[in-house]
């Protein structure tokens, strides 16, 4: 039996300040810009403000990628243009320094953090900061059996809550949050069905790599027969996770959670954050409010699922790749938000002209 309760988070989590989002919009009205000319950096601007609780709001000084890793037993029925297994194969580029999210992060002057929570490799194989938290080798397959024991699951929501407050109490200010898996989208759009109450072929998308036409319709059966498994556990978040999920997925959930709790802001990624995201969601109701869509990545689920939190995504690029590169992307455009509600000047104050006053006149 679990001694979880995911009903606490409702408790913690506040919304961002709204008498601080107030100031930053009649601060907005004051500058030399008219407000409106700038789009949506005014709204990002004013929801930094508030989620970060200062007028000026202060710049985004100390952000930080933080990836959960993971295998998911469906790829081995051919869902993923990727084989089954491989994503210790991705986690070495990033460590390496060769992937997207790497490079860009470089550029950036980003920091990036892998979680292992369920790679398909021996543990002794990676650095011990990278697996520390992991809870076991690989997931079940979704379509046959649960991915994650009751016990695991929760682990591996602890893990993520965990890793949460090790961000905030070091100083993270804002995280870039993604995943790096091989076959993660199926277990994310059987999460995204089951809560939005929608078929199988409503958010089977094509994955990172664009899957053929069979593939497609492998992953959208295998989706289909687990979203059987997950209905009857929906009023369960915590056995939902443990029935369709996997243990990255879960623990991005508790990471989001608690980044909430923590008022800690979070650029979500692709579909795999976008499923977490819903779950911590109906879970905590507030919690979207401290996070960001950092891109349409294109796949039909995210779009399910941001549109149910209604989060709109900041970019449209077509970034299908994964590993938080799309959310990394929408950085700048978070940071310049910030720059100009703070550094824009304020519209002077007309001067009024003394009254000019004429000779006294002798009362005498």
């Amino acid at each position: 039996m679990s001694s979880l309760n995911l009903d606490d988070f409702t408790d913690l989590i506040e919304r961002p300040d709204g008498g601080v989002r107030r100031d930053a919009e009649a601060r907005r009205e004051r500058q030399i810009v008219p407000p409106g000319a700038l789009g949506r950096l005014d709204e990002l601007g004013e929801w930094l403000a508030a989620a970060r609780g200062d007028v000026p709001v202060r710049p985004v000084e100390r952000p930080r990628v933080v990836l959960f890793a993971g295998d998911h037993g469906v790829a081995g029925l051919g869902v993923s243009a990727r084989p089954a297994g491989g994503a210790e194969r991705l986690v070495r580029a990033v460590l390496e320094g060769e992937s997207p999210v790497a490079v860009l992060a470089r550029r950036l002057e980003v920091p990036v953090r892998v979680v292992d929570m369920a790679l398909d490799c021996d543990p002794e194989t990676l650095p011990k900061d990278v697996v520390r938290h992991r809870v076991r080798r690989g997931s079940g397959r979704i379509d046959i059996e649960d991915a994650l024991t009751l016990e695991e699951a929760e682990a591996a929501l602890r893990a993520g809550v965990a890793v949460a407050d090790e961000e905030a109490d070091s100083g993270t200010d804002l995280v870039v949050l993604g995943d790096v898996s091989v076959g993660g989208t199926t277990p994310a759009a059987v999460l995204i069905a089951a809560l939005c109450g929608t078929d199988a072929s409503v958010v089977t998308g094509r994955g990172g790599l664009a899957i053929d036409d069979l593939t497609w319709m492998r992953k959208c059966a295998a989706i289909r027969d687990a979203l059987r498994r997950a209905r009857p556990v929906l009023g369960d978040q915590l056995r939902l996770l443990a029935a369709v999920g996997g243990a990255d997925i879960a623990a991005m959930t508790g990471f989001l959670l608690q980044c909430s709790v923590r008022k800690l802001p979070v650029l979500l990624d692709g579909v795999v954050a976008a499923a977490c995201a819903l779950v911590a969601q109906r879970v905590a109701f507030r919690a979207p409010d401290w996070w960001l869509a950092g891109h349409d990545s294109g796949e039909p689920g995210q779009a399910k699922a941001l549109d149910r939190m209604a989060l709109e995504p900041l970019l449209e690029q077509g970034v299908r790749v994964g590993e938080g590169v799309g959310a990394l992307l929408a950085l700048p455009l978070v940071r310049a938000a910030a720059a100009l509600a703070a550094e824009l000047p304020e519209t002077p104050e007309p001067e009024t002209p003394e009254t000019e006053k004429g000779p006294e006149e002798n009362t005498e």
